[in-house]
């Protein structure tokens, strides 16, 4: 349960994405990005530096005292923002200049972060040295001090909070949650199949990101707070205000000027009228699942809590572990911060990567073809359970790699508390680069997952790379990739030191981590054990929108059908 760094930068350099469809959008195409070119050269359609880039990063250096002195600065910065991707842009970028490299923009100062060795320093050597910055400004209105906007004295008291929450029996339990909802949408769409052959048909046009916007939802209610939104078979006004309140938060992350912050804005601006009416609706109904929870309290230590039989118990969410928990009288605002930090990053995350992973494999019948058989041989007509999905290798693999190319969040973003002084990576500076407090850092995990430096064939969809030990000489500082380092249920950091950061990494790693990869996990499994995919037209037809996640522009079109025993 990642949320994205919220690139206040976009502006229109990448398009919006809001369920609305309210916004202009420039156009990228999936797969654009071609690292095979041996000579790995910036983009051709680079502009030229202008008169507004040379006022802009003048105007950056005079007024931050010239803090940074000895990093590179990206060329153009402004006038690559309007012509063209961002993600275009933060990739030439590295290119030409390196690790780490500022971005101007007037007053203001970026610095983006393209390497494994510098990404560890911050987010685990000196985690507490740095915050969510820019990410806590924009999310604190809709979040409040939940995990991912929350200082770090509140993050620090809810963490050891909420980490015992996702322990083994209450995962456990979650699989019954995961295959009850994952069959609820294997049923909509055997439905669909159904009524296209009773037309003559065996294939069914469906919307795949949509039906896992909706597994996900109902998944996220279930799980967190024992709420059944049943968005894969009907609508409603809470369900509405979710998709309104995720809309806002993707719109807000991607917005060049936070007008929100302007007096009279929530009473002027409609779309920030409708945000708020959206917010009363969800806080309404949480703050009722909250008092519900508290009148039918049964306090307990942690760890009796963890023994509890959740075989036999009618609530297993994660609401009700929190408000029995002995010693954690928190008040209802905290708690509803916290179910509404997990609602917003659970829910869009997990929707967008069983979206990549269907639309790689429907590219890759090959890799589908191994998928299923695996899928054959651990569970045949059963359902998932816990000890099967530790023996799911090979789909693991799949969302892992699907991760790896289309990262959720695609960047991380921090701000040093003091003045730091950064390691230089790989073809940096070696001496480093020091910054004053205050600096915001894009970490490009995007960037990171595709780097031709750490990867081989960086661009290509390959499973299992995860498998393969690499380890390169000439990077000073970097252990390689260790598939015997692998830990939990899925690859990650450590095993790529910090070259792969699916979750994040250090104690600010998302805590739903192994929640949201084993969700995945199960939704896939379930329903390539039923249907066949294809893509209804070719991937050069789907387009990605970049925001606090990676989506598609007008959803991922397939082409649905029985499997074929």
């Amino acid at each position: 349960m990642a949320m994205a760094a919220p690139a206040c930068l976009h502006h229109n350099a990448v398009a919006l994405h809001a369920r609305d469809r309210g916004f202009s959008r420039r156009r990228l195409r999936i797969a654009c990005v071609k690292l095979d070119d041996p000579s790995i050269q910036p983009s051709p359609l680079k502009p030229q530096r202008t008169f507004l880039d040379n006022a802009s990063n003048a105007l950056t250096n005079f007024l931050s005292g010239g803090g940074i002195q000895n990093m590179p600065v990206a060329d153009g910065a402004i006038s690559d923002l309007f012509s063209r991707p961002l993600f275009f842009a933060l990739y030439d970028w590295f290119l030409e200049h390196g690790p780490v490299y500022k971005l101007a923009f007037g007053p203001k100062v970026f610095v983006v972060v393209s390497d494994p060795i510098v990404s560890r320093y911050i987010l685990r050597e000196n985690a507490f040295g740095y915050d969510k910055g820019v990410l806590a400004d924009i999310l604190e209105p809709i979040m409040g001090k939940g995990l991912i906007p929350a200082d770090l004295n509140t993050w620090k008291s809810r963490r050891r909070a909420l980490v015992p929450g996702f322990h083994s029996a209450y995962l456990e339990a979650m699989v019954r949650v995961f295959n009850d909802c994952a069959e609820r949408t294997v049923s909509k769409l055997d439905a669909l199949i159904k009524d296209a052959e009773s037309k003559g048909s065996n294939v069914v046009d469906v919307e795949m990101e949509a039906e896992y916007s909706s597994l996900a939802l109902d998944i996220i209610g279930l799980s967190v707070f024992n709420y059944d939104f049943g968005s894969v078979t009907k609508e409603s006004p809470v369900i509405a205000a979710v998709y309104g309140t995720l809309a806002e938060a993707e719109h807000r992350s991607t917005f060049y000027i936070p007008y929100w912050k302007f007096p009279l804005s929530r009473w002027l601006v409609p779309r920030q009228r409708k945000f708020h009416a959206d917010l009363s609706v969800i806080n309404e109904c949480l703050d009722d699942l909250i008092g519900r929870a508290q009148e039918t309290r049964q306090e307990d230590d942690i760890e009796a809590l963890q023994q509890r039989d959740y075989s036999k118990v009618r609530d297993a969410s994660l609401l009700r572990f929190l408000v029995d928990m002995r010693g954690e009288d928190v008040d209802n605002k905290q708690l509803r911060d916290d179910l509404m930090t997990m609602l917003i990053a659970g829910h869009e995350t997990t929707a967008a990567v069983l979206t990549w992973s269907t639309f790689l494999l429907a590219q890759n019948p090959t890799i589908v073809t191994k998928v299923q058989q695996e899928i054959d041989t651990v569970l045949g007509d059963r359902r998932p359970t816990l000890e099967d999905l530790k023996n799911l290798k090979y789909t693991k693999l799949v969302i892992a790699e699907a991760l790896r190319l289309y990262p959720q969040p695609p960047l991380l973003i921090r701000r040093s508390l003091q003045p730091d002084k950064l390691p230089g990576g790989h073809k940096g500076d070696p001496d480093g680069y020091s910054i004053p407090k205050g600096t915001d850092i894009f970490i490009s995990v995007f960037n990171l997952h595709r780097s031709p430096y750490f990867w081989e064939n960086p661009e290509s969809f390959d499973p299992e790379r995860f498998l393969r030990r690499r380890v390169d000489s000439s990077i000073p500082g970097w252990a390689g990739i260790d598939p015997t380092k692998l830990q939990g249920l899925y690859p990650n950091e450590i095993m790529a030191d910090f070259a792969f950061l699916p979750f994040g990494g250090g104690p600010r790693k998302c805590v739903g981590d192994q929640f949201a990869f084993m969700e995945a996990t199960i939704g896939l499994a379930v329903l390539l054990r039923k249907f066949s995919v294809e893509l209804r037209g070719s991937p050069q037809e789907v387009e990605l929108v970049t925001g606090a996640t990676l989506h598609t522009k007008n959803g991922l079109w397939c082409k649905l059908s029985k499997r074929q025993s």
